[in-house]
């Protein structure tokens, strides 16, 4: 039998021949002798699951010698807090749609976490659900398949003959065409083998298992004229409520989609950040790779950017719809320079770790660079995923932006996957560190729960900003952390004032991965969207009693 290292090296080989090789027979010829290859003499069978690993999906956990023999299996090694790996998901969700069960292929997800929160299967519960993933999962929380398969990153597509055999990998995202070609290729080669089997494999899915709840995965919340603004994004919709709850409007038919149209008719895909300007809100939605505007007063849905597909467009340019985008993840308004008016839209590019804009008007822009209204530019990062600070704006690096908030000259970024919180200075467009990570900007496993100053505080995979311009503070949502943290913008100390497991006299205190923040400065109180609680909390910051808002008046969904 081959080593695993003997296998990585005739992957290897074979995506070299297959890079320069485009006639589609020889193709399938050089696929076809490899399989042969992998599955005679030189073959690999990759170990069974510990039977210490936690299954979701399935109604029993699951055996490379039992239910899945006689399968090709696809293993997605991922960690649900991974942009990357979000992109992916449409690419095997297409492949279970083109090859069933009973044809014989069978995608298996095997959750390899980077972040200690991600270890916990309750958690990659709430991820699966999220993003509606419906085919089994494993949790393989020690990365125990990943070191003995010799991954390396997220995501990794591992494919796996009927007898278990390693047959090919696929590294990174983007890889759709060639995972099809390969699949295809070796369900006809093994189907004339005799080795594929059609029966079922037992799958019980946890959506089916879910109470009905008013609100799913509220991703962002806004405030603006006594009402709160949701982005639901587990029921693809937005909701406009008082601060007591109540349904004002619910935007968007709650099913998955990509349409423009009234409340009723408009389709969301898993909206997160959202703003208000005068009548109108602008909306993130993110896995439409689009920003959305919604007419108050016509009470209609339109697109501003983004066609509905993902890009990798890293300088943007292009008007309006043109502009193909990746997983916008938030979204606030402020001014272009030496402007008195709101005329630009800052965007949260998640997917190209990048933070762009729209303008909103026609602005003159740093060095005196002229655009037209509906324009979308990227404006910091160079694509490249880490925390690198720069005076150059474009010369800095980001990881997976994911929260957006406007002080004093200043925009701050939640940067999720450095764990840490940065800025722009829009005086000059210098990048610079506020709080978490480390010095290294390659570093983006510098993450941790610890209260303290600059990078001496540690976060993990913080979500949400809020700033209050009045008190030089910064609320942030620590969101693996479950916590509310508070920096103080001018000495840059960082501290818990949210986040315990418990109920007590200042209401129920915990935190389930809170990714949206609100700001009530006159009444000074605080809107937490809760994610995984499905809620919506508030923090009275002059008692720090915690209450929960109340959404009542629409249907809920089953």
């Amino acid at each position: 039998m081959a080593s695993i290292y003997d296998v990585l090296s005739h992957c290897s080989d074979l995506s070299e021949s297959l890079s320069t090789v485009n006639d589609k027979e020889k193709r399938k010829s050089l696929i076809n002798q490899h399989i042969k290859k992998l599955s005679g003499q030189s073959s690999f069978k990759v170990p069974e699951f510990s039977k210490e690993f936690e299954w979701l999906n399935v109604s029993e956990p699951l055996s490379l010698s039992n239910q899945l023999s006689g399968k090709i299996v696809v293993l997605d090694f991922f960690t649900y807090c991974c942009i990357n790996c979000m992109h992916v998901l449409p690419d095997l969700h297409a492949l279970e749609e083109k090859f069933s069960v009973k044809d014989g292929v069978v995608v298996l997800g095997v959750h390899s976490a980077k972040f200690e929160n991600e270890k916990l299967t309750a958690n990659i519960l709430s991820a699966i659900l999220r993003y509606d993933i419906t085919h089994p999962v494993v949790n393989d929380s020690e990365a125990t398949l990943w070191k003995k398969l010799e991954v390396v990153c997220w995501p990794t597509f591992v494919i796996l003959g009927p007898s278990g055999q390693y047959l090919f990998n696929l590294v990174g995202e983007g890889h759709r065409e060639e995972l099809f070609e390969f699949v295809e290729t070796a369900v006809e080669y093994f189907k004339s083998e005799g080795e594929l089997k059609s029966y079922e494999v037992p799958i019980s899915l946890e959506k089916l298992k879910l109470p009905a709840t008013p609100l799913r995965y509220p991703g962002k919340i806004e405030l603006s004229d006594d009402e709160l603004i949701i982005s639901d994004s587990g029921n693809h919709r937005i909701l406009i409520t008082d601060l007591n709850g109540i349904v004002q409007n619910v935007i968007g038919n709650g099913e998955k989609g990509f349409k423009d149209g009234d409340y009723e008719t408009a389709m969301f895909s898993s909206p997160q950040g959202c703003c208000r300007l005068d009548d109108y809100i602008y909306i993130a939605d993110t896995e439409n790779h689009a920003i959305r505007k919604v007419d108050l007063k016509s009470k209609h849905v339109t697109t501003i950017a983004g066609t509905g597909q993902m890009g990798n467009d890293k300088e943007g340019g292009v008007t309006g719809v043109n502009q193909i985008l990746s997983s916008p993840w938030d979204v606030c308004i402020g001014r272009s320079p030496g402007s008195t008016r709101n005329d630009v839209l800052y965007i949260a590019m998640a997917g190209t770790h990048q933070i762009w804009v729209y303008f909103l008007q026609d602005v003159t822009w740093y060095k005196a660079m002229k655009y037209s209204s509906g324009t979308c530019i990227r404006f910091a990062g160079s694509g490249a995923e880490e925390n690198r600070n720069n005076s150059y704006p474009q010369k800095a690096g980001f990881a997976q932006p994911s929260g957006l908030t406007l002080s004093n000259d200043s925009l701050y970024i939640a940067d999720s996957e450095s764990s840490s919180i940065r800025y722009i200075s829009l005086k000059d467009g210098a990048v610079k560190g506020l709080v978490g990570g480390e010095r290294d900007p390659t570093n983006l496993f510098a993450y941790g729960d610890v209260d303290g100053k600059g990078v001496e505080a540690k976060l993990q995979h913080p979500l949400g900003l809020i700033a209050s311009q009045s008190t030089d503070q910064l609320y942030m949502a620590d969101s693996y952390n479950h916590k509310i943290k508070c920096v103080d913008l001018k000495t840059k100390m960082c501290t818990t004032i949210l986040g315990r497991t418990e109920v007590s006299d200042k209401g129920d205190t915990t935190l389930n991965e809170p990714s949206g923040l609100a700001l009530d400065t006159n009444k000074q109180k605080l809107y937490i969207a809760d994610t995984n609680n499905n809620t919506i909390k508030v923090l009275d910051l002059k008692t720090m009693v915690v209450s929960q808002v109340s959404i009542d008046g629409i249907k809920q969904k089953a």
